[in-house]
C-alpha cells in the first residue's frame, strides 16, 4: 500500500473486508433487542418473520441500488455523495448531518447501552443502575468507556481498526451460527412456540394492524441498516468497481440468512409472550433453551456481536463527516487525517462526542425508532438517485447495474414510505424527532449559505453541485 498525500484517505480494502464490513455494521444492538418490541406490538410469530423477510428483500433491494451508484462513482461518504451529485449540496449536507446524528452515533449508542444490559449477566452489581452525578449513571459510564475504546482504536490507524473487525466479525458469526444449531440440536424450546399467537394479536383491528406492522418494520430497517456499510469507504477500496457490488450484496444476503435463524431461536426458546417487551431477548431465550451455563456462552457472543457492531460504526461513519469536509472550506476541519495511518482524526472524535451526548439522552428503543426512521428516509432519497441519474446521465459508465430495474427500485420506494407513514402513527414523538432532525439541518445549511454570501458572495467550494 503507498501512502497518499496528506488529507487523503488510503486504498486498502478488498472484498473479505468488504463482506465483513457490511455483517459488522448490520448485525448490532438491533437483532438483540427489537425483536421483544415486535412481540409486545404484534404477538404473532408468522408476522415477526413476515417482516424480517420482507426487511431482508428490501435491504437487498437497497444493496443492488448502492452497488450501481458506488460502483459508477466510488468516492468517501456514500449517500452524502450520492444526493449532493444528483439533487445539490443542500440535500447532500443534511444527509451529512443526518449521517452523523441519526446513521452512526445513534446506532453507536444503542450498541454500547445494550452491551452494558447484557454485560449484567456477568456483573449484577450494574443494576439496579446508580446515578454518579449530574444523572450520568455506573451503566452510562460503562457504554461511554466502549465508545472511547473503540474511537482510541480508530485513531491508532485506519488499516489496523480494519483488521481487528474482520477478526470481530469472524468470531461474531461463528459464535452465532454455533448458537442456532445448539439452540435446535440441544435446546429446550418447543416447535408450538414458533406458531402460538399472543392475546395483543387478537385485539388489533385493521388500523391497529398497520400501525403495529409499520413501527415493526421501522425496527426491522433499524437492524438492516448498515447493509449500505461499505459503500462509505468506496474510495479506500483497491478495487471498487468490482468488489464494492460484491460486498454490498454477499454480505446483506449472509445477515438475512442469519436474521431469519436467529429470531427462528428467540421464538423457539421464548414465544411471543416470553419476548413481549422485554430487551435482553437473547438473554430472555437462551435461559429458556440452555439454562445459566449456556446462557452465560450466549451472552459472551452477543457481547462480542454488539463490540464488532459498534466497531465496523464507528469505522465507516468518519468518511461522511471526511467527504463533507473535502467538499465544503468551512468544514475542512473534518477532512484532516493522519499522514501516518490515514485515519480520518477529527471526524472520529466528533462522532465520538455526539454519540456520548445520545447515549445520555434517550433509551434503547427511542434511539432505534428515531434512527430507523430517519435512516429509511435518506436511504430512500439515495435509491431515489439510481432512476434520476438513469434518466440524466444515460451515457454514465456503469459496471454494475441494478437488476430488474426500475422495478427494484420502486419497491424499495414504495416499501419505505408505507412504513414511514405508519410509523408516524405509531411512534409520533420519535419519527416528528427525526423528521426535525431533517429541518434543522436544512435550516443550518441554507442560514451558512445566507452568511457566506453576505460575507464574501455567493459561490465557492460550498455551492451547488447538481449532475448535469
Amino acid at each position: 500500500m503507498t501512502a497518499p498525500p496528506d488529507g487523503k484517505l488510503h486504498r486498502y480494502i478488498g472484498v473479505r473486508s468488504a463482506i465483513a464490513l457490511v455483517v459488522a455494521n448490520v448485525i448490532g444492538a438491533g437483532i438483540f433487542t427489537t425483536t421483544g418490541f415486535q412481540a409486545a406490538d404484534l404477538g404473532h410469530p408468522g408476522w415477526i418473520f413476515a417482516l424480517w423477510i420482507g426487511g431482508g428483500v428490501l435491504a437487498l433491494c437497497g444493496a443492488l441500488c448502492y452497488a450501481e451508484l458506488g460502483a459508477a462513482t466510488p468516492g468517501a461518504g456514500a449517500e452524502y455523495a450520492y444526493l449532493r451529485d444528483t439533487y445539490g449540496a443542500a440535500v447532500g449536507f443534511m444527509s451529512a448531518v443526518v449521517s452523523l446524528v441519526a446513521g452512526f452515533s445513534a446506532p453507536i449508542a444503542a450498541a454500547a447501552k445494550s452491551f452494558v444490559r447484557y454485560l449484567i449477566h456477568f456483573f449484577p452489581g450494574l443494576e439496579p443502575d446508580a446515578v454518579l452525578a449530574l444523572g450520568v449513571s455506573v451503566q452510562d459510564v460503562v457504554a461511554l468507556a466502549l465508545v472511547w475504546a473503540l474511537v482510541g482504536a480508530q485513531l491508532r490507524g485506519a488499516r489496523a481498526g480494519m483488521r481487528v473487525g474482520d477478526w470481530l466479525t469472524v468470531f461474531k458469526v461463528a459464535g452465532l451460527v454455533a448458537i442456532v444449531l445448539a439452540a435446535f440440536a440441544l435446546g429446550r424450546g418447543s416447535l408450538s412456540n414458533l406458531t402460538a399467537v399472543a392475546p395483543v394479536y387478537e385485539g388489533l383491528s385493521g388500523a391497529g394492524l398497520s400501525a403495529a406492522l409499520g413501527t415493526s418494520l421501522v425496527f426491522v430497517m433499524f437492524c438492516y441498516s448498515g447493509w449500505n456499510a461499505s459503500a462509505y469507504v468506496a474510495s479506500e477500496f483497491e478495487n471498487p468497481q468490482r468488489d464494492l457490488p460484491r460486498g454490498l450484496l454477499v454480505g446483506t444476503a449472509a445477515v438475512v440468512a442469519l436474521y431469519l435463524a436467529i429470531n427462528a431461536v428467540y421464538l423457539y426458546g421464548a414465544g411471543v409472550e416470553g419476548l413481549a417487551g422485554k430487551v435482553e431477548v437473547g438473554l430472555v431465550a437462551s435461559r429458556a433453551l440452555f439454562g445459566p451455563v449456556g446462557t452465560s456462552l450466549v451472552t459472551l457472543v452477543l457481547l462480542l456481536s454488539l463490540v464488532a457492531s459498534a466497531s465496523a460504526m464507528t469505522i465507516a461513519g468518519p468518511r461522511v463527516y471526511y467527504a463533507l469536509g473535502r467538499d465544503d472550506p468551512l468544514f475542512a476541519f473534518l477532512s484532516r487525517t493522519s499522514p501516518s495511518t490515514g485515519a480520518p482524526l477529527t471526524a472520529l472524535w466528533v462522532q465520538g462526542l455526539v454519540t456520548s451526548a445520545i447515549l445520555l439522552l434517550g433509551r434503547v428503543d427511542q434511539i432505534q425508532q428515531y434512527s430507523g426512521f430517519t435512516l429509511t428516509l435518506f436511504a430512500s432519497l439515495a435509491v431515489s438517485c439510481v432512476i434520476v441519474r438513469r434518466v440524466r446521465r444515460p451515457e454514465l459508465p456503469r459496471p454494475f447495474e441494478v437488476i430488474a430495474y426500475p422495478w427494484t427500485p420502486l419497491l424499495f420506494l414504495g416499501a419505505t414510505l408505507w412504513m414511514m407513514y405508519w410509523a408516524l402513527q405509531g411512534r409520533p414523538l420519535e419519527s416528528l424527532l427525526a423528521l426535525g432532525t431533517v429541518a434543522a439541518a436544512g435550516l443550518l445549511f441554507f442560514a451558512m449559505r445566507r452568511a457566506r454570501a453576505g460575507g464574501r458572495g455567493a459561490g465557492g467550494a460550498g455551492g451547488d453541485r447538481v449532475a448535469p
